[in-house]
């Protein structure tokens, strides 16, 4: 599994401390060093069957900064994964990538769910 994290953020440092204690198989990658590229986020958000706008750290300055609550509505669905491709604070964190499940952000439940 890819493990997708800001390591400064207290979310992501909860679950990658729960993914260890599960004894789970990951690789970590730092969002800000290495930002998922438009082709990684347009994969992850299909084979997540969820909306695209769970993939946005809706919580995040940058969201608020550039008022992403109202323009993501106007913007087509290519133009959105432009956008989360060009800073790795836009997208939502941690983000979990298995063989055939992508979760964005960490509720222990789905986790638990997936990896078994």
């Amino acid at each position: 599994m890819l493990f997708i994290e800001y390591p400064k953020c207290s979310t992501c440092q909860r679950a990658g401390k729960w993914l260890e204690a599960q004894e789970a198989e990951f690789e970590r990658r730092n969002i800000v060093e290495n930002n998922p590229t438009k082709e990684e986020l347009k994969a992850w958000h299909q084979k997540s069957g969820l909306p695209l706008k769970r993939f946005f750290n809706t919580s995040g300055m940058k969201y608020r900064e550039l008022e992403l609550k109202d323009r993501l509505k106007e913007m087509s669905e290519d133009e959105q994964y432009e956008l989360l491709a060009t800073d790795g604070m836009l997208v939502k964190r941690p983000l979990l990538v298995g063989e055939d499940f992508v979760i964005p952000g960490f509720k222990e439940k789905e986790w638990a769910e997936k990896i078994g």
